[in-house]
């Protein structure tokens, strides 16, 4: 397996910027215009996120990912319905004026008590990069990659996540953490822990399971994990073009 050192300099050789665009290329579309079913908490279109606010380029709440993904990402959406299980995404494609983002706040004084820490309760910050869990490219700059959870079906009410809240962190039990309606996968997303590797072995053993059953419906239909995050699936090859349009507000007449 690379290391994530290697991994972010190999991912930087293999890819090439494309030029900025008012919106989505051809090749791209809404997940809601494939699939209106599969849930959407688009955490960096907001303040629920490591870095406590919304990142640039996210300026609507939507998933945008290339067909080919968003395609796939329905037929396990299909698959999982009779268990009851359906998806819910956190993130999809990601701005690379986003990932810069990333990279700023990672390397930027860390304000003490910041609400924000319990996204890295064991960490510092400036590590970030050095784990593995922040990287200066990303596989969601070409659309192909997401982040996302199971949830039971019908989904379950959530509460409204409070910016003033002094929330647990991202290893506490689930009714400590920040409000989320998904099944408990042992720590929340974007959680920038060991706990949080997909193998770990220091969360439940129904947690491990519904792990593995992710990563199985998952690998079905062609996307594959990333062993630090539990949550991260990507599509295909490795890209070899990211993107910087802007996610915008979804016309309510698109089509398929």
């Amino acid at each position: 397996m690379l290391s994530p050192r290697f991994r972010t300099a190999l991912l930087g050789l293999l890819t090439l910027s494309a030029p900025a665009l008012a919106g989505p290329p051809d090749g791209f579309v809404y997940l809601r215009d494939v699939d209106a079913g599969i849930a959407q908490d688009m955490r960096y279109a907001g303040s629920d996120n490591f870095t406590g606010a919304a990142l640039p380029g996210y300026d609507a709440a939507e998933c945008v990912l290339t067909r080919a993904a968003a395609e796939a990402l329905r037929q396990v959406e299909v698959d999982l319905a009779p268990r009851h299980l359906g998806l819910k995404v956190y993130d999809c494609y990601r701005p690379t004026r986003a990932v810069a983002a990333f990279a700023r706040w990672a390397r930027a004084p860390e304000a003490p008590g910041a609400p924000t820490k319990r996204f890295y309760p064991a960490l510092d910050k400036r590590r970030l990069f050095a784990e593995g869990y922040i990287a200066a490219h990303s596989a969601h700059s070409a659309g192909i990659a997401v982040d996302l959870t199971l949830i039971a079906l019908p989904p379950a009410r959530v509460a409204t996540f409070d910016p003033a809240a002094r929330y647990g962190p991202c290893t506490a039990p689930a009714n400590e953490r920040a409000p989320d309606n998904s099944l408990d996968f042992g720590t929340g997303f974007d959680c920038f822990d060991a706990k949080a590797h997909t193998s770990s072995e220091a969360i439940a053993p129904e947690q491990a399971r519904r792990r593995a059953l992710l990563v199985a419906a998952m690998r079905k239909r062609g996307f594959h994990n990333y062993p630090r995050e539990w949550w991260h699936f990507s599509y295909g090859p490795h890209p070899r073009v990211l993107y910087d349009f802007p996610i915008t507000p979804r016309a309510s007449s698109t089509s398929p």
